[in-house]
């Protein structure tokens, strides 16, 4: 069995790893950061998880689907894809939607960007999940997708389309043995990057609620075993 993190960050990317690896998983780890590699590893083999690294962005498709091709040769098959790249509802095109003279359909074009490469993930891997009448697809989502939030702007577009094809994909395969959904967040990831900086800068951003990657990691591994939802929503904001 192999756990799939595209993404992989030191919050919740690498909560995922640990969880399923706990579960007797393989666990392989892509980013385009390979200057961390070393470490996740390392914290990974004294966890006693089996796990490689593998160096690609997700805005690279070739070397992504190469970096997907290597992971399986060496380690197995993906029975596990976390997708979970720290994009959508970050950037500098979070512009209030309301402010129209401002936010416009490039902007929106944009923002999609970020989307178009979780479909290249699924065709790529979903083929094989098929035929073997297994495999869980997980995406990690924001809070927008859900519930208005203008301050995010251009981003909340991605944000509900990305669950709306997740949701329409599991509609399309649940029958066939593969789940797909959704891990929708809304708030700071605790041990993730924008986390750190947000609670060094706390006279800028002041205090704000923060959500464990080990209980996001905890609904993940349950979907994936209970496959009786698509959806799950973590919020701060309730």
């Amino acid at each position: 069995m192999t756990a799939v993190v595209i993404g992989v960050g030191p919050g919740l990317g690498m909560a995922i790893a640990h969880r399923f690896g706990r579960e007797g998983h393989a666990v392989a780890l892509i980013s385009r950061n390979s200057a961390r590699h070393p470490g996740y590893l390392a914290e990974l083999a004294a966890a006693g998880v089996k796990a490689e690294a593998f160096v690609a962005g997700v805005q690279d498709p070739e070397r992504l689907r190469s970096a997907l091709d290597e992971a399986a040769d060496r380690l197995g098959p993906a029975d596990v894809v976390y997708y979970g790249p720290n994009s959508i509802g970050t950037g500098d095109l979070d512009v209030p939607m309301a402010s129209l003279d401002v936010a416009t359909s490039d902007d929106i074009r944009a923002a999609m960007d970020w989307v178009y490469p979780a479909v290249d993930v699924v065709r790529h891997l979903l083929p094989g999940m098929l035929d073997r009448g297994r495999g869980t697809l997980l995406f990690a989502g924001g809070l927008s997708a859900v519930r208005p939030m203008p301050m995010i702007g251009a981003f909340a577009v991605p944000s509900a389309a990305l669950r709306n094809y997740v949701l329409t994909l599991n509609a399309t395969v649940a029958d066939k043995g593969v789940l797909a959904a959704n891990l929708i967040i809304g708030g700071l990831v605790e041990r993730g990057d924008i986390h750190a900086h947000v609670t060094a800068n706390e006279e800028t951003f002041g205090r704000i609620k923060s959500l464990n990657p080990d209980d996001i990691a905890d609904v993940a591994w349950d979907l994936h075993t209970k496959r009786d939802r698509a959806d799950e929503v973590f919020s701060v904001f309730d």
